[in-house]
């Protein structure tokens, strides 16, 4: 299942976070967010986190490739960022981020062999200024329950 968001501006960027974030509270869930360099994959997991209720301040963790949060039911919120990753073919590891919490993965392309078959695939593509097309796509029954009740 796929579905295709307009988005005009920051404001509908981040209410299309939160809608997101409270289909998936209490849920173990892995959500990939795939762009261009300032597309707004982190300005949009900044959104969906504090929805989730982290108190912490997100930001990318490019250089750190992993961030652990604390959502406001005490499950972790996992921000990972697999631009560094590109060309390496070994197994890092990820399993305990996709098997506890909400992992959200930046350039997901990198560790598609990692990631858990049911997923939330986000691709944002640029238009003008904020202008944004978020496709979000399902990949088995949980991400597809979710993308259902997404309006």
């Amino acid at each position: 299942m796929k579905k295709i968001f307009n988005i005009e501006n920051l404001e509908q960027t981040a209410a299309l976070a939160r809608q997101i974030a409270d289909l998936s509270k209490g849920k173990v869930l892995t959500i990939t967010l795939d762009g261009d360099l300032g597309a707004g994959k982190t300005t949009w997991t900044k959104s969906f986190g504090k929805a989730l209720g982290v108190k912490n301040t997100i930001n990318s963790p490019t250089f750190t490739i992993m961030k652990s949060y604390k959502q406001a039911d005490g499950n972790p919120l996992w921000h990972l960022d697999a631009y560094r990753l590109e060309g390496l073919s070994q197994d890092l590891g990820f399993d305990e981020c996709f098997d506890d919490g909400i992992a959200v993965v930046e350039w997901s392309d990198y560790i598609s062999d990692q990631l858990p078959a049911d997923h939330l695939s986000i691709s944002i593509e640029n238009g003008n200024d904020e202008e944004r097309v978020f496709t979000i796509e399902s990949n088995g029954p949980l991400s597809s329950s979710i993308l259902e009740e997404l309006k």
